[in-house]
């Protein structure tokens, strides 16, 4: 039976979603907005940084906390290295864009099969970060997910400050308006890029160690993410920032309402329906700009 309470609880529980897809469309719109290109390899960053934490946690010991910094480090660390040896030789290329999506294309197949090949196909799991259920005036929500919002929140705000204020945020927000203008005022066009791809590195990590404890980790579970961060980056924009942390909690909430209203089978779906008529009525995402 369907109470009004469900809904509520379903509807938090779709924000903390909605949080995770932003964090991962966040990583994938700063690349765009940047560099202009599409990074098929970010489902594998996720899919590393769940691996850092797991290992960190149940083979070395680690405190959670310190296991979800080490993750988040790591694969920053990761995605600086990938991005000067493979993507940046590419920068000054004609038509780069393509080569760089081969090359994101051969990355992401990579790390698939080394994760398969090195730590198996069986799923894995990490305990809960925070144990029990927060219960005010009949809601119930777990305290994982508490956390999940809180930290989403801290991290997404704190991004935001650093891109609208910060002399890097300032530098990237030039380099991706006009990457010559930019050179010619001496912004550093190329370290932006690769600090850019770093950080989007990191925030993948920093979602898929958040959503350890509630999702197994396997070598293929960059996909979902992937997918559903590109779903959440058409939806909010294109480059805009703004628009993936909107898209993100819209479609959370959405699904988590379909699997009360409908069925959980039809939570894609409806995803994918309302990507569709997002594309055919406002190609440029609800909160995008349009281009002439």
């Amino acid at each position: 039976m369907i109470t009004w309470r469900l809904v509520v609880e379903q509807i938090l529980n779709g924000l903390v979603s909605g949080c995770m897809y932003a964090v991962v469309a966040s990583g994938l719109t700063l690349i765009w907005g940047t560099m202009k290109m599409l990074n098929f390899a970010h489902g594998e960053f996720y899919m590393i940084g769940g691996y850092i934490l797991y290992f960190s946690m149940t083979v070395f010991g680690i405190p959670p906390i310190y296991g979800l910094l080490l993750a988040i480090a790591v694969t920053f660390a990761l995605g600086l290295l990938i991005e000067r040896v493979i993507i940046h030789p590419l920068l000054d290329k004609p038509e780069w864009e393509v080569s760089a999506f081969v090359a994101t294309l051969g990355i992401s197949i990579f790390f698939q099969n080394m994760a398969q090949k090195i730590w198996g196909e069986r799923f894995k799991s990490v305990p809960y970060f925070l144990k029990g259920v927060l219960d005010i005036y009949g809601f119930r929500v777990a305290y994982q997910r508490v956390f999940i919002f809180t930290v989403t929140a801290v991290v997404m705000l704190a991004l935001w400050g650093f891109i609208k204020k910060a002399k890097f945020g300032l530098g990237l927000r030039a380099t991706a308006q006009d990457r010559d203008a930019a050179t010619l005022v001496g912004i550093n066009a190329k370290r932006i890029y690769t600090m850019t791809f770093g950080m989007s590195c990191a925030m993948a990590a920093l979602a898929a160690s958040l959503l350890a404890p509630i999702f197994l980790i396997n070598p293929w579970m960059g996909h979902a993410a992937l997918l559903k961060g590109f779903i959440t980056v058409v939806l909010g924009g294109l480059g805009s920032f703004e628009g993936a942390i909107l898209g993100g909690v819209l479609l959370g909430t959405v699904e988590s309402l379909t699997v009360i209203f409908i069925s959980s089978e039809w939570k894609d779906v409806v995803a994918f329906v309302m990507l569709i008529l997002v594309l055919v009525i406002r190609p440029s995402g609800l909160f995008g700009m349009k281009e002439w």
